[in-house]
């Protein structure tokens, strides 16, 4: 057993102390304090220990809300104030700029705040009926471990789906095929909510029954999925369409129970406002939107630019997004088909010109089509990320290949409790 300083925060939540100039890794542990720790993984680089004592506490140091933190890997910065967590999401997003893409922005953005608890309207809750303990599990996976963690409630779902573990984990137990449902996912709407149950094994009129009952007795939708994402159905066909609103409750999207939308509702709601006011489309604008999905941009751009292009790798988004530009009464939004990590088979849309550029691209970033920004020629662009690493690295293509400043950049509370970091980038063209 050993004792020292924790002088940083790692990516990954856990503290940093450097011991005989190595560095450890102690998980639970906050900058600041004076820890006593035991290692358990040595490595040349870099030794990994666990936490035995706080002897001198950080004053951002909190009590964890939920009875199950430390076991469920779910959250890893509950212990940490909801400032400080993002205090250090910023400090890591402009790190990565300076040391990836060696650049920094003029100004930084005060950080998008929200509610700090029952955020998740996304989530994937894995089952398991597990033999040695006679029961089912439901919930997220342990931390570092493949087990479902054996939880009772979760603070970070929205208030009537805190207690879904313990009720799911309920409903399976008393079900013919509990051993073939590895997960439920949850989709929660504006107006509705949607559970989506993995069967391996397709429930029979009993289990059916009792499925059907669970949802109705909390007034969720249930949904089954046999196989692919194509195989998802909904037991019933009266459902009300799932959305969610956007700019100011202007742009209503909906969406299916299984595509990708913003887990964090208040944030998306004040990312599409901050997308507008820092792109800053004018009237007689033409925009390109890429990664478009369900049109969660595009549709308020459109309601302010002469005309938006939304571009997407998935047909079904597509498809999706036309529809939601329709049904909001949006005629100046088109949209395209395209895999957007395959610049040589772009169609003709990429040979246009645009004033404006919005990116929401996936972790993997955006880098194999930024060689096209010389063609479209924006005076600006917006970019929203999920992966601060991948961000730098574009910064640093926009900034140092395309000519572009990176005039503002700032973080946004997406994920509370969690390392993940969501940002928004500003880049200017000198006009």
């Amino acid at each position: 057993m050993q004792e020292a300083d924790i002088v940083d925060l790692a990516h990954d939540g856990r503290g940093v102390a450097r011991v005989d100039g190595k560095a450890v890794f102690i998980e639970g542990a906050l900058p600041g304090e004076r820890v006593r720790f035991r290692v358990f993984k040595r490595r040349r680089q870099m030794d990994e220990a666990g936490l035995v004592d706080v002897l001198t506490a950080s004053p951002d140091r909190v009590v964890p809300r939920c009875a199950h933190f430390g076991v469920c890997g779910g959250c890893s910065l509950q212990h940490l104030s909801a400032a400080a967590q993002l205090a250090a999401k910023e400090r890591q997003l402009l790190e990565n700029l300076q040391r990836i893409g060696n650049v920094q922005p003029e100004r930084v953005l005060a950080p998008l705040r929200g509610p700090e608890w029952a955020y998740r309207r996304r989530a994937r809750l894995g089952i398991k009926y597990v033999h040695k303990k006679g029961r089912v599990l439901a919930g997220f996976r342990e931390r570092e471990k493949p087990y479902i963690a054996d939880i009772k409630r979760c603070e970070v779902l929205p208030a009537p789906l805190a207690g879904l573990p313990t009720e799911l984990a309920a409903l399976t137990e008393t079900l013919a095929i509990r051993e073939k449902v590895p997960q439920v996912e949850v989709a929660a709407g504006d107006g509705a909510t949607a559970l989506v149950f993995r069967v391996l094994e397709t429930p029979g009129a009993a289990d059916l029954e009792k499925i059907c009952a669970f949802g109705l007795e909390r007034g969720l939708q249930i949904f089954l999925q046999t196989g692919g994402l194509d195989t998802v159905r909904a037991v019933r066909s009266d459902y009300a369409p799932l959305n969610y609103a956007v700019d100011g409750g202007n742009v209503v999207i909906e969406f299916g129970a299984v595509d990708f939308i913003q887990v964090n509702r208040d944030i998306n709601a004040s990312m599409v406002d901050a997308a507008m006011t820092l792109l800053r489309p004018e009237a007689g604008d033409g925009v390109l939107d890429l990664f478009c999905g369900l049109g969660n941009f595009t549709l308020p751009l459109a309601r302010r630019a002469r005309q938006v292009l939304g571009v997407e790798g998935d047909a079904s988004l597509v498809s999706k997004a036309a529809a939601n530009a329709a049904r909001n009464g949006i005629a100046n939004a088109q949209f395209a088909v395209q895999n957007l990590f395959e610049p040589l088979q772009f169609g003709a849309w990429a040979n246009e010109r645009y004033d404006l550029v919005l990116l929401d691209p996936p972790r993997a970033g955006a880098a194999e089509l930024l060689p096209r920004m010389g063609q479209w020629n924006p005076r600006r662009v917006v970019y929203i990320s999920c992966h601060p690493g991948s961000l730098a690295r574009d910064a640093g293509i926009l900034v140092g290949a395309q000519g572009f400043t990176l005039t503002a950049a700032g973080v946004m509370d997406m994920f509370p409790h969690t390392t993940h970091v969501e940002s928004i980038a500003v880049f200017e063209r000198a006009q």
